[in-house]
């Protein structure tokens, strides 16, 4: 029987600071390098950039992510590199790094050039930019909802080209009913007092208008009028764009006489432990998610989770705890759901449900078969 082949694989993102796509880039990357296939990526690097190469992967800084023409100048700079290191696979995915990275390859000899791949990750803007990410050779899609909205918007994609493969999470990471050690949650209510001994309601997520924190908001204010010992957690970071409506939503708090029962955490690395110890977690999202990946790893830690009845997250929610799917822009409704799932919680039930595993093996199981199929 032949030798299963050694695939050198490319994967291209902007940057490695944190986030979704960039904890499953090292996802791969560390899957990859475990079946003894070679993984390199190019991104302007970042804090999660030294992981890649402690399990033995390759990081290339390029600024391939820059809103700038001067990035066309990587074009001729990439093609020779997938020449020099022999790429079997390229695989973008974001839209800056997909378009460098097409317009390298389309130029490259049909015959022997690497294979293209994209993950269209998000419910982009529709557009003519956005159009790179469905020009992958196969075109991965992070549910079905993202699917959907491929073969909506860009009705060109030919359907066989694309592959739903959902996010996972890794059940050993977050397993069903952990909680953080004692210290750690001292350390956590001396930073948060007000927090002690409430309910806790979490809304993770950066802060951005589309993500839902004035519905947190309103929701808290009318849990306090119910008599609830409700404490609300805003818990992510406000990029300096953000600042203002960050301002913003401090002032909603205050003018809302809630500042000792919503706390804004900012950035934290701590966010399972968070998770873990909150009685209940929130999805608010005014526009469908792709996925919802944080929804998934508080159903996994068994923590109960409710989001609006739309996109990426309903769809996780469907399968693993449909008592959490509420209708968006009914708020009367929500409080009253909520109100009843924090004073008789639906129990989460135990199980693998989108494994990261499978994720893994699917994705490459995905570049195997590619590197096999004959060239069109």
């Amino acid at each position: 029987m032949a030798e299963e082949k050694k695939l050198t694989v490319l994967q291209l993102l902007p940057a490695l600071e944190s986030g979704g796509v960039e904890r499953g880039t090292l996802e791969i990357a560390h899957e990859l390098v475990k079946h003894g296939h070679r993984a390199l990526v190019i991104s302007a690097g970042g804090r999660l950039a030294p992981r890649l190469t402690e399990f033995g992967a390759e990081h290339f800084t390029w600024p391939i992510g820059q809103k700038s023409l001067k990035t066309l100048r990587l074009v001729s700079k990439l093609r020779k590199f997938l020449a020099e290191q022999k790429v079997d696979i390229i695989h973008a995915r974001s839209r800056i790094p997909a378009w460098i990275a097409w317009l390298a390859w389309r130029r490259m000899n049909p015959a022997t050039r690497p294979r293209f791949v994209t993950t269209v990750h998000g419910l982009y803007g529709v557009n003519r930019y956005s159009g790179i990410m469905t020009k992958g050779e196969r075109v991965i899609a992070v549910s079905n909802t993202v699917r959907d909205y491929i073969l909506r918007e860009y009705p060109d994609t030919l359907p066989w080209r694309i592959q739903v493969i959902h996010r996972g999470v890794n059940g050993q990471a977050y397993p069903h009913g952990w909680k953080p050690d004692p210290a750690w949650q001292q350390a956590f209510f001396a930073q948060f007092p007000h927090a002690q001994g409430k309910q806790l309601v979490t809304l993770p997520g950066r802060i951005t208008r589309l993500k839902g924190h004035e519905d947190f908001i309103e929701l808290i204010a009318r849990m306090k009028r119910r008599g609830l010992p409700v404490h609300g957690l805003i818990v992510g970071g406000a990029s300096p764009s953000k600042q203002r409506y960050l301002q913003k939503l401090r002032y909603r708090v205050r003018s809302r006489g809630l500042e000792n029962d919503i706390s804004l955490t900012g950035q934290r690395d701590d966010l399972k432990n968070i998770l873990a110890i909150s009685s209940l977690v929130l999805s608010l999202s005014t526009q469908p998610e792709s996925f919802g990946r944080t929804t998934l790893e508080a159903l996994r830690l068994g923590v109960p989770t409710a989001g609006y009845s739309h996109g990426g997250v309903v769809e996780i929610l469907r399968t693993v705890y449909p008592a959490g799917q509420f209708p968006l822009n009914k708020i009367d409704e929500t409080c009253q759901r909520l109100a009843q799932l924090l004073q008789n919680p639906e129990p989460v039930p135990e199980g693998d449900f989108f494994p990261l595993q499978n994720m893994l093996d699917q994705t490459l199981a995905l570049y195997e078969q590619l590197d096999r199929t004959p060239r069109h």
